[in-house]
C-alpha cells in the first residue's frame, strides 16, 4: 500500500506534464494555422505587383520590350526618339533641305552632284597653286578608302530580306493563306493610291519624318494609345470574324486544294 502511495503522486505528476506539454504542442500549432491561414487571405485581398500589373497591360503590337530595344537601342534609336536633339534636328533639317531642293525648286540629283563636284574641285585646284602668293599651307585632302566588309555585311543582310520578301510572296501566290493575301492586297491597294497623290520623292521624305516623330511620340505617350490600340484591335477581331463567316468562309478554297492534291 506504501508502495502505490508513492507512484501515485508521481504519476499524476507526470500527467499533468505531458497534458501541459501536448496542450502547448496543439496551440501552437493552431496558432500556425490561423498565422498560415490569415497569410492566405491577406495575398489574396493585396493587389497585383507593379510587375504583374504591367505584363496585363496591352502593348501596341505584341511587343514586350521598350521601344528604343525594339528599334535596335543603338545610335540610330537615339536619333528617332529624340535621344540627342541636336542630331535628330539636324537630320531631319538636311532632309528637309533636299525635299525642297528636288521637289519644291525642282532641282535634279545629277545637277546638284555635278555642280557640287565642280564648285569643290575648282575650289581645291586653286588653293593649290595660290597657297605660295596667299602665304596659307596647302589644303591637306585626305585619302579616302571604304573598307569592303561593312559592305558586304549591308549587301548579305539586304539579300537575306529579299529572300525572305521572295518567300512570303510565293508563299501567298500559292493560296495557302487567305488572310494574308487578302491584307497584302489591302496594303498594296492603299499604297497604289497614296503614289497617286504624290511622287516618290514626297512619299519617301514623309515616310522619313513620320519615322523621326511617330516612335518619339508613341513613347512619350505610350500609356495613353496602348488602350486605344487595343480596343482598335479588338473592334478589328470582331469585324474580322464577321467577314470570314460572311465572305471568306463562302470561297471554296478546301475545293481548290483538294483540285490541286
Amino acid at each position: 500500500m506504501a508502495e502505490e502511495q508513492h507512484e501515485s503522486p508521481i504519476e499524476s505528476v507526470m500527467e499533468k506534464i505531458h497534458d501541459k506539454i501536448h496542450h502547448h504542442h496543439s496551440s501552437s500549432s493552431s496558432d500556425s494555422d490561423s498565422d498560415s491561414e490569415k497569410k492566405k487571405k491577406q495575398q489574396q485581398q493585396q493587389p497585383d505587383s507593379p510587375s504583374k500589373m504591367k505584363a496585363k497591360i496591352y502593348r501596341l503590337f505584341g511587343r514586350e520590350r521598350p521601344v528604343h530595344q525594339v528599334l535596335g537601342g543603338g545610335k540610330a534609336a537615339d536619333v528617332f526618339l529624340w535621344k540627342d536633339k541636336k542630331v535628330t534636328a539636324g537630320v531631319l533639317g538636311v532632309a528637309t533641305v533636299f525635299w525642297v531642293l528636288f521637289e519644291l525648286i525642282e532641282y535634279h540629283l545629277l545637277t546638284l552632284v555635278c555642280h557640287i563636284m565642280i564648285l569643290s574641285l575648282a575650289v581645291l585646284f586653286l588653293w593649290s597653286n595660290a597657297h605660295t602668293f596667299i602665304n596659307k599651307s596647302p589644303p591637306r585632302i585626305p585619302e579616302i578608302h571604304f573598307p569592303e566588309e561593312p559592305f558586304l555585311k549591308i549587301a548579305a543582310a539586304l539579300r537575306l530580306e529579299i529572300n525572305c520578301g521572295f518567300a512570303v510572296l510565293r508563299d501567298i501566290a500559292s493560296g495557302k493563306d487567305l488572310k494574308k493575301f487578302l491584307m497584302i492586297i489591302a496594303g498594296l491597294w492603299v499604297m497604289s493610291v497614296v503614289g497617286s497623290w504624290c511622287n516618290f520623292l514626297t512619299l519617301f521624305y514623309i515616310a522619313f519624318v513620320l519615322l523621326h516623330t511617330v516612335p518619339f511620340l508613341y513613347d512619350k505617350y505610350e500609356d495613353k494609345v496602348d488602350p486605344f490600340a487595343e480596343k482598335a484591335h479588338i473592334e478589328m477581331k470582331k469585324q474580322y470574324v464577321v467577314f470570314d463567316e460572311k465572305v471568306l468562309s463562302k470561297i471554296p478554297v478546301a475545293a481548290l486544294k483538294a483540285k490541286r492534291v
